[in-house]
């Protein structure tokens, strides 16, 4: 189990660091000047190639996740409700990823109707998640 464990904290680490990074390439494709096609499609295809990699991140994590819910029943029973919080915070984090995915078809489809100050904004949304499952995980408050 602690095997199991180790690999899920290493990938849910890796994914984050993808969820984290890829809205601040949105930021930068917000402030690009138009008439700057090539420093465009450089940041296209970083965000291209990052939300690919951060997605064969998540999979594993989400796998090992479950293996260790139901395989370990890791959160399962009574007195478990932090376990049923922390899921709705995956849900809301695999959300998070494909909303990722849609405003990068914007921006490729040149139809981003956001600021660079939203995007800001916006990139502070897997913090908060984060900050919620490790507390969750950790102090298991209810």
């Amino acid at each position: 189990m602690l095997w199991v464990k180790t690999f899920h904290i290493v990938f849910i680490a890796s994914w984050f660091a993808g969820l984290f990074y890829l809205p601040r390439i949105f930021v930068n494709l917000a402030m690009v000047d138009p008439d700057s096609a090539a420093e465009r499609e450089r940041l296209l295809l970083m965000a291209r190639k990052l939300l690919r990699f951060m997605t064969l991140l998540a999979v594993p994590a989400l796998v090992l996740g479950l293996w260790l819910w139901l395989g370990y029943g890791i959160g399962l029973g009574p007195g478990n409700g932090w376990m049923h919080a922390k899921l709705a915070i995956v849900v809301a984090l695999i959300g998070y990823h494909h909303a990722c995915a849609r405003l990068l078809r914007r921006f490729e489809r040149g139809e981003n109707r956001r600021s660079h100050r939203w995007y800001r904004w916006f990139n502070e949304v897997p913090v908060l998640l984060m900050l919620g499952a490790v507390a969750l995980v950790v102090v298991k408050p209810f």
